[in-house]
């Protein structure tokens, strides 16, 4: 079945859950509560598609509310099946996976032997229970001609700011792949009545800051019972990586932001890491090794895209400056100091260096673009961002020049708000243009946002290369052409009503071969 034909058959995505029994999706959505005895309640993903595999996932929870999902010690082997139907009458895969209580009864099944650039529907069956059905896609083979590619990016999902609208909006589009730039779960305790959404079903521990890794996997379910979220990650594979806020806020390295002694905030780090497996449809390479856990990969999509998806918080160097806003220094500009680390920043130039790729895609966490804003005459950037990596940016952006990459396009999460930018090595004096940078929304966080606000208008009147800034909700949807590039942003008015819909708030355009910005 073609995408064309899936989505006529599913109108808006949500009639994919067709078994009796399965996880309803309401109109509205006051409370995640807990659906009886349903094994399935946390719904289907897939992920990291390549062009003859993709990874299926899912994770045992009937009370996904109550400690490690009301699950008890015991395994529980768990069916699962591809079909080119979604009726499964041409099931053309099947197994069975052991759901275990030290991975939280979650499930990882990397499907192998499937066609290049074809759709699969999935699902689960374990105890009697039958889980909702899940679309997926498989890439194009690596240098084989594709035409059109469409694809979507996300980030930053705080559940108490407000309903996560962008979700349908997307599952409706059904793009190739989605991309999660990271702070996919927040680690702060949530104020009861404090948000937009109904706290009084929520567990305990989602009162306080996570600290232990039941901490973590109850907030994870939290986040993965909302409808919407549920509804686009049956549509559509994901790739997700990780920012700050599945561990703590703005951590480096072995470094806390609170302060906490280095084998305590590991011990943290190493919960977190094994959380965020559990609940991301990554494959069992992923599994971390304790605080450690290599997520920077690498994806291609026939001739029209590479996508180097990296990680910038586990192996930079502490942020200069204390972590606050503030001037470009000696420090910034340090050359031992890195934001990816040496070995990643290897592996990014090696594979800029080797596409053959029409456009060459960093996908990742905080803006390479210096997004300043003038106070007092004294102009600050952030020094989370690359901004405070000076080094860094000059060797990766200079790295890609000398190599003859083309089309090199950054897209980031992080900020909480649209901007497009120009790629330079330097902003602190005349420098080359070698990209561009498309900076997406977040889904939630920062509640509604609005059109302008005042950090808007500041980076922008401090920022040349800024060519446009949005502070709404919502996120990226992009179709790629061996022509051109474009990205529609879209955005919702309101996130505190689910239903409230997202409409395109700008087209930006970036032909194939010139750095240039076009926006409509």
């Amino acid at each position: 079945m073609s995408r064309r034909k899936f989505l006529t058959w599913t109108g808006v995505a949500g009639a994919l859950a067709f078994t009796p029994g399965l996880v309803e999706v309401p109109t509205a959505y006051p409370v995640p509560a807990s659906r009886g005895d349903h094994l399935f309640t946390l719904g289907v993903a897939s992920g990291d598609p390549l062009q003859d595999a993709v990874v299926l996932w899912t994770r045992l929870a009937p009370a996904p509310l109550q400690r490690r999902g009301g699950m008890t010690e015991v395994p529980v082997p768990v069916e699962w099946e591809v079909a080119l139907d979604n009726s499964f009458r041409q099931v053309i895969r099947r197994g069975v996976e052991l759901a275990i209580p030290r991975d939280g009864h979650s499930v990882h099944v990397d499907v192998r032997g499937l066609e290049p650039a074809t759709d699969y529907f999935y699902r689960f069956r374990a105890t009697g229970h039958v889980s909702d059905t899940g679309r997926t896609r498989t890439a194009p083979a690596p240098g084989s001609r594709t035409d059109a590619f469409t694809f979507a990016w996300v980030s930053c999902q705080s559940w108490a700011d407000g309903f996560f609208n962008a979700y349908d909006d997307l599952a409706a589009a059904a793009p190739d792949v989605v991309f999660h730039l990271g702070d996919y779960v927040y680690e702060k305790g949530i104020e009861i009545g404090g948000g937009r959404r109904n706290t009084n079903a929520m567990p305990q521990s989602c009162l306080y800051e996570m600290a232990t890794l039941d901490d973590y996997r109850d907030r994870y379910a939290l986040y993965k019972l909302d409808p919407q979220l549920q509804n686009a990650h049956r549509v559509s594979p994901f790739v997700i990586t990780m920012d700050d806020h599945e561990v703590e806020n703005n951590w480096a390295a072995a470094i806390s932001e609170e302060g906490a002694p280095v084998p305590d905030f590991l011990a943290r780090r190493a919960m977190a890491f094994k959380a965020w497996w559990e609940n991301a449809p990554v494959r069992a390479g992923l599994r971390p090794g304790g605080a450690d856990m290599q997520i920077y990969r690498r994806f291609d999509f026939g001739d029209i895209a590479r996508f180097s998806v990296l990680d910038t918080r586990q192996y930079r160097s502490d942020q200069a400056g204390g972590d606050t806003d503030g001037p470009q220094t000696e420090l910034t500009a340090d050359p031992t100091r890195s934001i990816t680390g040496d070995v990643q920043e290897r592996w990014i130039l090696d594979g800029l260096g080797s596409s053959t790729a029409r456009w060459n895609v960093l996908a990742h966490q905080t803006t390479i673009a210096d997004l300043a804003r003038t106070k007092d005459g004294t102009r600050a950037v952030s020094m989370d961002g690359w901004s405070g990596y000076e080094a860094s940016r000059s060797r990766i952006l200079n790295g890609a020049r000398d190599r003859g990459v083309r089309n090199l396009v950054s897209v980031v999460g992080d900020i909480h708000r649209s901007v497009v930018s120009e790629l330079k090595p330097t902003y602190s004096r005349p420098a080359d243009t070698i990209g561009v940078e498309l900076a997406g929304t977040s889904i939630s966080s920062g509640k509604d946002g609005a059109d302008s606000d005042d950090n808007d208008r500041l980076l922008k009147a401090s920022s040349p290369h800024v060519k446009f800034g949005n502070a709404q909700r919502g996120y990226v949807l992009n179709t790629l052409s061996h022509s051109e590039w474009n990205a529609e942003f879209r955005v919702a008015d309101s996130i505190a009503d689910p239903t409230n819909q997202l409409h395109r708030r700008a087209l930006v355009t970036i032909p194939d071969g010139r750095p240039e910005i076009d926006v409509i």
